[in-house]
Formats: C-alpha cells, sequence, structure tokens
C-alpha cells in the first residue's frame, strides 16, 4: 500500500520580487516529481486554492455540518496523509506567514504520529535556512515531527523551471540525491508511523486535546 504526501506550498505570493513570480510553486513541484519516481501518492496543496480572506476561525471550531467545504475536504486530506512536505520561503528569520496560516486552520489531531520533512528556499544565497530552524518547533508541537534531514534552495530561479524540472545549466543527479536523502527519511519514517498507529491506537495511549488548552496543565 503506498504512502499518501501532502507537498505544502507556503507562499501565496504571485508578484514579483522575488523573481520570477511564484517561485516556491517551482520548488514544490519537485518535491513532488521527486516523490512521484516512487510508490507514493503525492497531493501539491496551494494556500491559493483556499479562500482564507475571512476572520480566523479554525476548522475545529465549527459546528457540525456547519465547516466551510474547502476546510472540511482540506482536513480530510490533512487527516488522511501518511506524511507532509513543507516548503517555506524565510521571513525574518522565521517560517512563511501564508504556511502558518494555513496549518494553524487544524488541530494537531490530524497531523499527529506522522512525518514530516522541512523544504525552504530563496531567491538569494541563503535558501531560507533559518526557516527551517524555527519550522522544527511548530511542526513538533502540531505532531508530525520533522526528519533530521533538510533542503535548503539557494537561488531557487537557477535550479528549476516552472513546472519544477530542473534547468540546462544544472546538475541534476547532485539535485536528485540531495532531495533524496531527506525526502527518503521521510518516507521511513512515515511508513514505521502508519504501521504503528495500525498496531496500536495512538490516541488510547494519549488522548488528543480537545476541551481546552488547560488539559496541557500540569497538576
Amino acid at each position: 500500500m503506498s504512502l499518501r504526501i501532502l507537498v505544502f506550498l507556503g507562499s501565496t505570493r504571485d508578484s514579483t520580487p522575488p523573481q520570477p513570480a511564484r517561485l516556491g510553486l517551482r520548488v514544490a513541484r519537485a518535491c513532488v516529481a521527486q516523490l512521484n519516481r516512487g510508490s507514493s501518492s503525492v497531493e501539491l496543496i496551494d494556500p491559493l486554492d483556499f479562500d482564507l480572506a475571512s476572520a480566523f476561525k479554525p476548522h475545529f471550531s465549527y459546528a457540525r455540518g456547519k465547516v466551510p467545504l474547502q476546510l472540511e475536504s482540506l482536513a480530510e486530506s490533512i487527516d488522511s496523509a501518511d506524511g507532509y512536505v513543507m516548503v517555506s520561503p524565510e521571513y525574518n528569520h522565521s517560517m512563511s506567514p501564508a504556511l502558518a496560516h494555513l496549518l494553524n486552520h487544524f488541530g494537531s489531531s490530524l497531523f499527529s504520529y506522522k512525518a514530516s520533512a522541512i523544504v525552504t528556499y530563496s531567491a538569494g544565497q541563503w535558501g531560507g535556512a533559518r526557516a527551517g530552524v524555527a519550522m522544527r518547533g511548530f511542526l513538533s508541537e502540531l505532531g508530525c515531527l520533522p526528519v533530521s534531514a533538510m533542503i535548503h534552495v539557494p537561488k531557487a530561479q537557477k535550479v528549476f523551471d516552472k513546472d519544477g524540472g530542473y534547468l540546462d545549466n544544472v546538475d541534476g543527479q547532485a539535485w536528485t540525491e540531495y532531495f533524496g536523502r531527506t525526502l527518503a527519511q521521510l518516507e521511513w519514517w512515515a511508513s514505521a508511523a502508519r504501521y504503528q498507529r495500525g498496531a496500536s491506537d495512538p490516541y488510547a495511549l494519549a488522548p488528543p486535546f480537545s476541551r481546552d488548552p488547560s488539559q496541557r496543565n500540569a497538576p
């Protein structure tokens, strides 16, 4: 049975700079292409496909039957996935606010006991590496622990074309191996976690917080 992986693009920016526009979409599509080389089923989640312009209200706070269709559909996708790839630029040494805003609509119980991989990028020389450091704590709080290897893509506009393929002057083999290390870790841990979820219900051992934040408190 193949793994189901969601690739989240962490940007709603559709203008320049950076040049070209939607630079992150190239990186996200490269992740999808790399994962499609194996047996995983992959879905790209683009926040521009979701209307989140209204006042913030998370998926879990709606009354039953009142959840907006887009949120309900994405919640089902998150819940049924085995792992996640989070693709983000760097904003003020941290992750993309667009990615945080999208993910914050959903409770950690949808993500928990699964694996994630961190992919950052930039139009400049640092590849968004500092965003990756900040994302570790965020994803751990969601319960989809990030694997140890990360992917950082500096000057992404010089690596990928608009479809996520390699540009002609790029060492595609080297980049494939670089991406492959992180994504192989993701698939390994995602597979192991799925097996263990089937063998032992994690929520029977550690029930999710479902009432209010005070459930986290020490006695």
